[in-house]
């Protein structure tokens, strides 16, 4: 199975995707992870994360792992693409979007986490509005305002376990 996250920075997409990771054995793959260290070869363009972890994800689900992807996916181009990597491995997958409907919960959770670092700065609100994002229509939409880390953690998996494939 593979798990394919999507959402802004900050609306809690990567604790969900721990989260559901650590619950079911599965691989977790986080974008941010992969292209903070190509960044520190310097030798980042912008595109080599996403490819890194499509290889990863795929080597994994052939091998019979679930695997858990966490990214931004903001355009339609990386949303096939993970769907490609299950299709290519004959495996299942679920797209989940996540949102954070409350502007001002999701604005206050940017600016006070500690991650989030873009090219080498930290992300601001006026980055994360700007930011190209293309409608999706998911599998899963769930919305994390308003509901404390537990609360969601524990809405989720009811969600999830209920929207199997």
């Amino acid at each position: 199975m593979l798990y394919i996250f999507g959402g802004l920075p900050a609306v809690g997409k990567s604790s969900l995707a721990r989260h559901l990771a650590r619950d079911s054995g599965s691989l977790y793959l986080r974008i941010d992870t992969i292209e903070e260290a190509i960044q520190e070869t310097g030798t980042f363009g912008g595109v080599e994360g996403y490819e890194v972890a499509y290889r990863l994800a795929a080597d994994n689900v052939a091998n019979g792992l679930s695997v858990v992807a966490d990214s931004v996916n903001p355009l339609g181009l990386t949303r096939q693409a993970w769907r490609d990597v299950a299709r290519k491995a004959n495996v299942d997958y679920l797209e989940v979007e996540i949102i954070c409907s409350d502007t001002n919960e999701h604005r206050a959770r940017l600016e006070s986490r500690s991650a989030g670092m873009e090219q080498g700065r930290r992300l601001t609100w006026e980055d994360v509005c700007n930011r190209e994002y293309e409608v999706w229509n998911a599998d899963v939409v769930f919305d994390t305002a308003g509901k404390s880390l537990k609360e969601n953690y524990k809405e989720f998996e009811k969600v999830i376990l209920g929207h199997k494939r």
